[in-house]
């Protein structure tokens, strides 16, 4: 996607999915010091081990941990809002490779954020990651 064609699907997108796919552009850099500008001071990031985060630097050691490199390849967002919050559901697919150098993709992600005021206050990740693991261990998930 050309720089100029990224440009253009920001701008259909509803302000608050705005600030959730330059979060998520930032985070696949990895940039965590960029993708913090789009977060509140008191952010609270729950990925998919349950842990939880209150910077993207710790979501970004943590993908160090679990692949050589990740990215996202987007489906949609989907935006919802409610009691002065917006949700912004993101949805598509994972690709990269494992830390041994093995290409992956079609890995399905939802990350969903709660923003207020303009910068998002809680994001929760969910992935396939742990069962595509598992299964190359030879287990079945």
């Amino acid at each position: 996607m050309t720089d100029q064609t990224a440009a253009n699907v920001l701008d259909t997108l509803p302000p608050e999915a705005q600030t959730v796919r330059e979060f998520l552009d930032a985070s696949m850099k990895p940039d965590p010091e960029l993708a913090a500008t789009f977060m509140s001071d008191d952010v609270v990031i729950t990925f998919t081990d349950g842990q939880k985060y209150d910077h993207p630097s710790g979501t970004t050691a943590f993908n160090a941990a679990r692949y050589k490199w990740v990215k996202k390849k987007f489906g949609q967002f989907d935006v919802a809002h409610t009691n002065g919050q917006t949700v912004v559901y993101s949805t598509g697919w994972l690709y990269g490779e494992w830390p041994d150098g093995t290409p992956f993709e079609g890995n399905r992600y939802v990350d969903r954020f709660v923003i207020e005021n303009g910068k998002i206050i809680k994001m929760d990740v969910w992935n396939e990651s742990a069962e595509r693991i598992l299964v190359r261990k030879g287990i079945k998930a």
